[in-house]
């Protein structure tokens, strides 16, 4: 993450790890599953010449706060992870910005800009479907490419004790099985490999994913026929599973005013893998 400033910023909800650079409008950047804000290494870098960028750790991964879980597992719904994220750019003293996740962060994202819309300026998500629409429409070939969706949800602590007795290699196992092999991780693996041997993290991010089958739905219910205002960039990989089993923009449309999107040559994790198409649509898009 060379040029990136690095800091945990104390907040009223928790320790929030953040790398930041650059100068010009504020752009939050979130990442996914099972990672850190070292996934933007490749991408950050170049966005931050007109930007300014925040690449943080989301609660419950790398070097954020890990609040205790809830039986209902609220404390990891996506409307607490995003209110970790306003009170973020509260503390840098941003009102709006601009806003992009991918996987996890996606669902972050778009949370956050539900429940705040007067926040977000535009908003662009990374090889994701809505996640209510995803679990609704599942099929077979969806459960066999996403079985992590299926298996992390399983109460604690089984899914724990599985992972913890060999963090590595289910990570290893589980992104390098990606079209881009373990190759594209260049720069981050180690970072990565550390942050997940940490039980804690191992817990959250489960608590992450058994939120999103329960509570984040019951809070999408809640929205009604509400949808976004603000435009809305969806990018997948004409490699994965998205691709393959969903119409992310017909998804997305059903979620917000104003959707353009497309499928890039990638697996999932496009913005390691081809972080020169990332960049340029993303630049196409929050400059336009």
């Amino acid at each position: 993450m060379s040029g990136l400033t690095e800091q945990t910023v104390s907040l009223e909800r928790g320790d929030i790890f953040v790398r930041s650079m650059g100068s010009g409008p504020p752009l939050l950047m979130l990442h996914g599953y099972p990672q850190t804000s070292a996934m933007w290494r490749k991408v950050a870098p170049h966005l931050a010449q007109h930007f300014t960028v925040y690449c943080p750790d989301l609660r419950g991964y790398g070097r954020s706060h890990k609040p205790a879980t809830a039986p209902d597992h609220s404390p990891y719904s996506k409307r607490e992870m995003a209110a970790d994220m306003h009170a973020l750019m509260d503390h840098f003293g941003h009102a709006r910005f601009d806003l992009v996740g991918h996987d996890r962060g996606g669902r972050v994202a778009h949370r956050l800009a539900m429940d705040a819309p007067e926040r977000v300026r535009r908003l662009a998500v990374l090889d994701i479907a809505p996640t209510r629409e995803m679990y609704a429409n599942t099929t077979n070939a969806f459960a066999r490419a996403y079985w992590h969706w299926f298996f992390l949800i399983r109460p604690a602590p089984m899914v724990e004790t599985c992972i913890g007795a060999d963090p590595r290699g289910y990570w290893l196992s589980k992104c390098g099985s990606n079209p881009g092999g373990l190759d594209i991780f260049d720069g981050a693996l180690e970072e990565y490999l550390s942050a997940f041997e940490d039980p804690d993290v191992i817990h959250a991010s489960c608590e992450d994913y058994r939120a999103a089958a329960t509570i984040d739905i019951a809070h999408d219910d809640a929205d009604g026929a509400a949808r976004l205002p603000m435009p809305l960039l969806a990018l997948w990989g004409s490699k994965g599973v998205i691709e393959a089993c969903f119409d992310a923009c017909a998804l997305w449309s059903l979620r917000a005013e104003d959707v353009r999107g497309e499928a890039i040559p990638t697996g999932h994790y496009m913005a390691e893998e081809r972080p020169d198409l990332v960049i340029d649509k993303l630049l196409k898009f929050f400059t336009e």
